[in-house]
């Protein structure tokens, strides 16, 4: 009982790192071949979790193959267009320019109702208020409205926005970042005074982030009940 879970645990290591390897794409929205390579790699991790008869190796080598291909097809398809379009597809235009592409629907098998769906995800409510809307190659939908039906923007409202920074995590969970403390440009005295003008210390704060524009965000660890 003992080896099973530990060969489970393997496994299950094993093919976190895999995953890792070919890429975030993997656990976001997949490609065909991207989805199948997936259910092929856990297929192959189950049968040696269940029968403890198999060798550890035997399981190991069809799940590695499976990962050398795919790693070999991926860094083939960035340089070969043709094989890309082979492998992935291409996005499919289902409306163009108002006009619903009744061939292409029937083609990805796509009914209206799905379609309306789709545009309903997008704050959409009628149909031709789109001027274009595609099916992407991960089976995502880019709609475009038209530009009397887009959001105004800053720009068109002739507003001047506030420039915006990317805010640096110093503390999470009672850890203090280091690293990042450096990287915003801080130091330990810095650090100290933030914390003592909200009466903590490290071990009690939750977050602490700071940002180019010295925009800071604290929240205190909450005590457990």
């Amino acid at each position: 009982m003992l080896l099973s879970y530990i060969r489970t645990i393997f496994l299950y290591l094993i093919l976190i790192a895999v995953i890792r390897l070919m890429g975030k794409r993997q656990i976001g929205q997949m490609e065909p071949m991207e989805f199948v390579v997936t259910m092929l790699v856990a297929n192959l991790a189950s049968i040696p979790m269940q029968d403890g008869g198999i060798p550890l190796l035997s399981g190991l080598v069809p799940i590695l193959t499976v990962l050398g291909v795919e790693l070999l097809l991926s860094w083939l398809s960035m340089r070969c267009v043709s094989l890309r379009r082979w492998l992935c597809g291409k996005p499919v235009i289902l409306i163009e320019n108002g006009r619903i592409l009744q061939n292409n629907l029937r083609r990805t098998g796509i009914t209206m109702d799905e379609l309306s769906g789709h545009l309903r995800e997008k704050d959409v409510l009628s149909i031709d208020q789109v001027q274009f809307a595609i099916l992407e190659t991960d089976g995502n939908f880019s709609v475009f409205p038209y530009p009397q039906f887009q959001p105004a923007t800053a720009m068109d409202a002739g507003i001047q926005p506030q420039r915006q920074f990317l805010p640096i995590t110093i503390i999470e969970d009672g850890h203090l970042f280091r690293h990042n403390l450096l990287l915003s440009g801080k130091d330990e005295t810095w650090l100290k005074n933030i914390l003592a003008q909200y009466d903590a210390k490290i071990a009690n704060t939750w977050l602490l982030t700071v940002d180019r524009g010295e925009h800071i965000i604290f929240v205190s660890r909450e005590e457990m009940p």
